[in-house]
């Protein structure tokens, strides 16, 4: 028997949903007189460690979560000065749009760039000075239940076993954490999420799930060529026809700028790699101006949940939620979903508190909660971007972007109908065949780099001598089936390296670096046989993002 302790809540991560949710729980508590023990479990090494978002923050959450948060001391610290949108339409080419074509959604005045790994270290410490007990560095592997179905609570992961399953000297049992509610907020594709969603069939009533895959750089840049608060986003080049996305460059504090690049994950081609479209990007004129003679100092990349309101589900069920971007609570019209993760972690909090104080065990579904989301701004914003996404990639961008712009701009998101979009976004790769290879440029080493050296920078490191966490229902299926029809993508849909097809004097093979994984869930998401698992591994493990 494994050890167990016993919480009124315990919160599954470490991000903006799960530690907003344990902040309201605390100031509800304190505010009533009452005690209340609340525990957070992060699978990170340190909060923070695994966060990676651009991030423009609104901060319409933290507003109503911590209304001095400047006197705090919350790390928003660059307020936006300036939009600039773009259409690259070719590698020298690219279009300023006027301000007054963009969809107001991406309008970004009273907004902050900021380091979501930063702000979410703040959020732990005003956390723990509520009381709540944070456990980094330990991973949620399983999902307990009580007899009657209901959730129990989680139990962290065994550490010190080896790859052969057995246990080294190091070895330590994983520990059962029980609570009258638990809280899943593993952000994009959690894989407790995953199974949740199955077991009470939480997507029933909702539209397909969509994601993007959201690749990362932090730069140091000359001083004469740093603008504070300037913010650029745009889409185009170098992504071929059929491929949607779209980049941004925010100047932050510190001459420093972050640039990334959004590919949405429902691309048809299989000679696509993301990793490499993003490194050919930036060699265009608009970012190169103010990333030539920079230095690189940081890279990450990370899956997005971005189908928005017509995607989401149920997120209650017996003994908990779902919450933030493991629900998918992302508002992909404003690429922003800090704002909505928070929100959806404080009316979760405000349900489970109320059904404690009147004596609710966890059995009872919170259906409180489902009336406080409709009756929310949460639900109201997500419900006016319902037909961004949708429009987006059933239209293309020019044409989806005109769609947006007479839907936000002109009726408000209020349009009387509803886009669908039900097709999963791996069922969109199509096979080889229809394609011919494509034929990257090599890294110059100044703008663009290989995979591994960015690896590198994400300071991403596991114990080598355990199992791996990339799992395959089918060992035999790369090589048979994801190889001769689809050139085996996952080759180059994984911006880390995890994947490789050997060959040596034994023949092909089909390798697994697991070492390399960024925790980004791309493969779990995109591989076109749905073959490919990605569990947690022994908790600590993974990227160790700095100010990302």
């Amino acid at each position: 028997m494994r050890e167990a302790m016993e919480f009124d809540v315990v919160i599954v991560g470490a991000g903006p949903s799960g530690l907003s949710a344990a902040c309201r729980l605390m100031q509800q508590a304190q505010a009533a007189e009452q005690e209340l023990t609340v525990c957070v479990v992060e699978k990170g090494s340190e909060v923070g460690a695994h966060i990676l978002s651009g991030a423009i923050v609104e901060p319409r959450a933290l507003n109503e979560l911590f209304p001095d948060w400047k006197e705090q001391g919350a790390p928003l610290n660059t307020p936006v000065t300036e939009d600039q949108l773009f259409l690259l339409k070719s590698e020298e080419k690219g279009q300023k749009l006027p301000n007054f074509v963009v969809p107001k959604t991406m309008h970004n005045q009273g907004n902050y760039i900021a380091s979501l790994g930063n702000l979410c270290r703040w959020l732990a410490e005003q956390a723990e000075q509520l009381g709540v007990e944070i456990f980094p560095g330990f991973s949620a592997a399983e999902v307990l239940y009580h007899e009657d179905g209901s959730v129990k609570g989680i139990a962290t992961g065994d550490m010190g076993v080896s790859e052969a399953g057995e246990q080294k000297d190091s070895y330590m049992e994983g520990m059962e954490l029980h609570a009258k509610y638990t809280l899943f907020a593993e952000g994009c594709r959690g894989h407790l999420g995953k199974e949740l969603f199955e077991r009470f069939d939480l997507s029933a009533q909702a539209d397909t799930q969509h994601y993007g895959l959201g690749i990362k750089e932090l730069w140091d840049i000359d001083a004469d060529k740093h603008q504070p608060g300037l913010v650029l986003h745009g889409s185009g080049w170098p992504m071929e026809q059929g491929t949607s996305g779209g980049f941004f460059l925010y100047h932050t504090e510190n001459n420093q700028v972050v640039v990334g690049l959004i590919i949405d994950l429902n691309y048809a081609n299989p000679y696509l790699s993301p990793f490499d479209e993003f490194q050919k990007l930036k060699h265009h004129p608009v970012l190169k101006q103010y990333l030539e003679g920079g230095k690189r100092i940081s890279y990450g990349a990370r899956a997005i949940s971005k189908g928005g309101f017509n995607a989401l589900p149920e997120m209650t069920f017996p003994g908990g939620l779902v919450i933030g971007c493991n629900a998918g609570t992302l508002n992909f019209a404003k690429i922003k979903g800090t704002h909505t993760a928070m929100k959806s972690g404080m009316l979760a909090a405000e349900a489970v508190f109320e059904a404690i104080n009147a004596g609710c065990e966890g059995a009872k579904e919170l259906t409180t909660f489902t009336d406080k989301f409709k009756n929310s701004w949460l639900h109201e914003e997500l419900h006016k971007s319902r037909n961004f996404g949708p429009a987006m990639h059933k239209f293309g961008p020019i044409l989806g972007g005109a769609f947006n712009y007479i839907d936000q701009n002109i009726f408000g998101g209020k349009l009387p109908i509803t886009l669908r979009d039900n097709r999963d976004d791996y069922a969109q790769l199509k096979t080889a065949d229809h394609f011919t290879p494509i034929s990257y440029p090599k890294p110059d080493g100044k703008l663009s780099f290989d995979k591994l050296s960015s690896v590198f920078l994400s300071n991403t490191n596991h114990e080598e001598d355990q199992p791996c966490h990339l799992k395959l229902t089918d060992a035999d299926l790369p090589l048979s089936k994801n190889l001769p029809l689809y050139a085996e993508p996952a080759q180059r849909f994984c911006p880390a390296g995890v994947y490789e097809v050997v060959e040596d004097e034994q023949g092909q093979r089909f390798q697994i670096n697991g070492q390399n994984c960024l925790h980004c869930k791309t493969c779990d998401i995109k591989d076109p046989s749905q073959n490919i698992t990605w569990v947690t591994p022994e908790g600590g493990g993974g990227p160790n993002y700095p100010n990302m």
